[in-house]
Parts: structure tokens; C-alpha cells; sequence
């Protein structure tokens, strides 16, 4: 299996809602952030490849909103899922497999776009979109903390297109070498993959860590429906990822790709931070 860094573009969330119940005073010395309290994050895709199988891991916040919407996040930067994907040599109709971790418009946008018609159609249109049937519930009937981030232009064409399937919560694999372990705090059953790679793991952390400023175990996101569970799954999975030597690939992180983290005398905190194609 060969592994491949997707740079979808990067974008701008609220500073606050991004570290919580941290203080600024604290949080900025690290993500600092504009007059309008916003700091910048990337999307950050995943493509695996494996034989005759092409799977990306999310795919980014897409381009078919409104300017009212995109006003609120301020897209910026030269990359977009297209222009990554074709400096890979891979194109839209090659994918086979889109793997989606959740739901929320910034890791699956990109996955529906607007046909010549101004229909729905699928970027992909050879793919199977991944998602499982407890979060597909979720998502499609959402709370109304989470229903601005499930967006049905998003979601149900996946669906209505016959291209969308779901996992297996008891079986968690997608092939051999590409598993998946999921949880319930940022939203509910979301799905990290565990691919084995180059004699190592590679945990694609998604919303569970989406920085390494959010290693330590208060730093949880506003968004997160049930932060006290985030810590305690945070808690458990970066005890393994020590103990274990997990390289962790992070989704919104602005700067760093990849990270490891160790055991220290204040807790698990990070290691070492590197790009994936120093593997």
C-alpha cells in the first residue's frame, strides 16, 4: 500500500470554539489568531492506494455553497482536492473508494458537486462513499447543535446516486490493512482508519485531534457534542498511540502533516512532527 498526502486548501474557524474552555491567552501562543478571533486550519485528505483500489479519506469542504457561506470561513491557499489529486496522477474517475470519517461539511463537501445541469452528481462517479448507518442517522436527522454542519446537499445525493454504503461497526475494517476505530464525542460514531504502513500505524485522527495543539487532554473543540467523552477517548487512544508508536496524521493541523507522541511526566504530549513522505 502507498500513501499520499491531499491538500484540499485551508480555511478559518473561531479560535475559541476550536480549544474550548482553553484560554486564548494560552491557545494563541500557538494558532495565533486575526482581528476577528479566527484562526487558520487545513483540510487535509488521505489517498491510499492498494492494487486495483484508490481510497481517499475525506475529501474536503468542496466549492458548491454560496458566497454567503463561504464568507464565514474564508477558503484561502493555491491547493484544492482536484489540483492534489491530478499532482498525484490520479483523477476523479479513478477513485474507487471514498472513506468518509463524519459527515460535517468540511470533510465531505467536496464528495457532491453540481453537474452542467445544475444537478447533484458525484465527484467521484466510480466510487463507493463509505459511511456507516449509526452516524448516517445522525447526520440526517441531527441535532440542532450539530445541524449547521449536515448539510443535505452534501449527504443525500451520496445516497440518491446508489453510490453510498455502510461499514461494519463490528467488523471496523474496510480491507486488510486498512482498519477503523470509531468514537462518540465530536459527533457519534465517528471513524479514524488504521492503516498499516512502511512496518508502521498510521491513525488518520480526523476531529478526535485535529492539531497537535490539541494533544493535551482540555484542549477539546466547542463543536464536540460530548467533550467529556473526547477526553476520555483522547485519554485512552493516546496512551496506545504512545505505548504503541502511532503516527498520527492530522486533518487540520496548518503546518504539521504527521506527528508521534510519548509518555511524559504531565501526560502524553507530542514528540515528533514530520511530513508523511519522510516515513
Amino acid at each position: 500500500m502507498e500513501l499520499y498526502t491531499v491538500n484540499t486548501g485551508f480555511f478559518k474557524l473561531d479560535g475559541g470554539a476550536m480549544f474550548g474552555v482553553v484560554p486564548k491567552v494560552i491557545w494563541s501562543r500557538s494558532h495565533p489568531a486575526d482581528e476577528n478571533n479566527l484562526c487558520n486550519w487545513a483540510m487535509r485528505s488521505l489517498l491510499a492506494v492498494d492494487g486495483n483500489r484508490v481510497v481517499l479519506i475525506d475529501n474536503g469542504i468542496g466549492d458548491k455553497q454560496d458566497a454567503k457561506f463561504f464568507s464565514f470561513y474564508y477558503l484561502h491557499g493555491d491547493d484544492s482536492l482536484q489540483e492534489s489529486l491530478h499532482s498525484l496522477g490520479v483523477n476523479f474517475h479513478q477513485v474507487t473508494d471514498n472513506f468518509l470519517t463524519h459527515l460535517h461539511f468540511d470533510h465531505c463537501g467536496g464528495g457532491i458537486r453540481y453537474g452542467s445541469h445544475g444537478q447533484y452528481e458525484a465527484s467521484f462517479p466510480r466510487a463507493t462513499y463509505w459511511s456507516n448507518s449509526d452516524h448516517w442517522q445522525w447526520a440526517t436527522a441531527p441535532n440542532p447543535r450539530e445541524k449547521a454542519s449536515f448539510l443535505t446537499e452534501n449527504i443525500l445525493p451520496m445516497q440518491d446516486l446508489g453510490q453510498l454504503k455502510f461499514l461494519d461497526l463490528g467488523q471496523k475494517s474496510l480491507f486488510p490493512g486498512f482498519d477503523f476505530i470509531t468514537v462518540d464525542g465530536h459527533t457519534d460514531k465517528q471513524m479514524l482508519p488504521k492503516i498499516q504502513y512502511k512496518g508502521k500505524t498510521v491513525v488518520f485522527v480526523a476531529d478526535l485531534i485535529p492539531s497537535v495543539g490539541h494533544i493535551p487532554l482540555p484542549y477539546v473543540m466547542g463543536y464536540d457534542t460530548r467533550p467529556l467523552i473526547t477526553m476520555s477517548e483522547k485519554e485512552a487512544f493516546l496512551e496506545e498511540a504512545a505505548r504503541e508508536g502511532y503516527v498520527l496524521f492530522l486533518e487540520h493541523d496548518p503546518i504539521h502533516e504527521c506527528c508521534t507522541v510519548k509518555k511524559t511526566d504531565r501526560g502524553v504530549r507530542l514528540d515528533q512532527t514530520f511530513r508523511l513522505d519522510e516515513l
